[in-house]
Parts: structure tokens; sequence; C-alpha cells
């Protein structure tokens, strides 16, 4: 019975310092301005893929491509400028066989899980210069930065749902979560 104990006890530790080691492959490079959101979205991240801060990624626009890969009802409510949809759901890599492998990417959903996942299978496939924007799109909104729709500047986000709505806090932005 001890023997089991020992045993059980071991691979619960060397479990726990795999997780903590995978979590900490890619250091936390950004932050949220309400640490609850911060938080909440520190929670669902794995740092499997570079993060990269919402006012850095604001800043080097120009030097990115955005990748929305949240749903075409998500993304057709609002979107960072210039960004290409990709989806989660149904995403092909083969969609980006025109953008070359050395391309600047940044890849963002509402708060960032779906864009890690996504980021992760892009460097796999060799696009190295890959990162997952930190708080996604509710971020970037609750800093105030613009997002479009049908190439207008707009003032709404997709929430996903009522309950998700809560993390966009800045109130210039109506939520739309239908």
């Amino acid at each position: 019975m001890m023997y089991k104990l020992i045993i059980i006890g071991t691979l619960t530790l060397a479990g726990i310092f795999y997780f903590q080691k995978a979590k900490a492959q890619f250091p936390k490079v950004g932050s949220c301005k309400n640490l609850a959101f911060d938080q909440k979205v520190n929670g669902y991240l794995s740092y499997s893929a570079p993060v990269m801060d919402v006012d850095d990624a604001y800043d080097k626009q120009n030097d990115f491509l955005f990748l929305d890969a949240r749903e075409i009802e998500e993304y057709k409510v609002s979107h960072i400028k210039g960004a290409k949809h990709i989806g989660y759901d149904h995403f092909a890599l083969s969609t980006l066989n025109s953008i070359p492998k050395n391309k600047n990417i940044i890849v963002y959903c509402s708060i960032g899980y779906r864009s890690e996942k996504i980021a992760n299978k892009l460097r796999k496939a060799g696009y190295q210069n890959t990162y997952n924007l930190y708080g996604s799109i509710f971020e970037w909104v609750n800093r105030g930065y613009p997002v479009f729709s049908a190439g207008q500047e707009v003032k709404k986000v997709h929430t996903y749902n009522q309950k998700w709505g809560k993390w966009v806090m800045n109130n210039s932005y109506k939520k739309v979560y239908k």
C-alpha cells in the first residue's frame, strides 16, 4: 500500500512540474487594465505560444498581419482593422498558403484562448513570428482602440454571450452576443 502511495505521489509531483514547465515556455508579456480580467486571461492561457501586449500590438500594427480566430458572426460585428478572418472551429491552415512563413503575425480571439491554440498550429507549420494577443479583442476595446465592420469604425464588439460580456468594461462599446 505504501509503495502505491509513493508512486501516486511521485506521478502527481511530476505532473505538476510538467504543467508548470509547459506554462512557462513563453513568459507572460502582457497585462490587462483590470486585475480580475488579467487573472481570468492568465488562467486560460498555457503560454505555449508567445504573447504580445495590446499596447505593443497597437503601436506595431503596421508591421503585423492580424488574424481573427473567432467565428464569422463575431468577426462581422467588429474586428481589428485589416484583420483576416480565419476562424477556430473550422480553421484550415490552407487559408494561409499565400502568407510567407516569415511574416509577423498576431492572432486574436475574444480573450486569447482560441487564438493561442491557432498560434500554436501556425508555429508548428513554420510561422515562427506568430504571437497571441494577450487579452485579445476584449482588452483591445477596453483600452479604447478602434474596431471595424465593413470598413467602418464601430463601437460594438461580440462578447460571445452575456456572461463573457462582463469582461468588456469600456462602456463606449455596445456588447453584442447574438
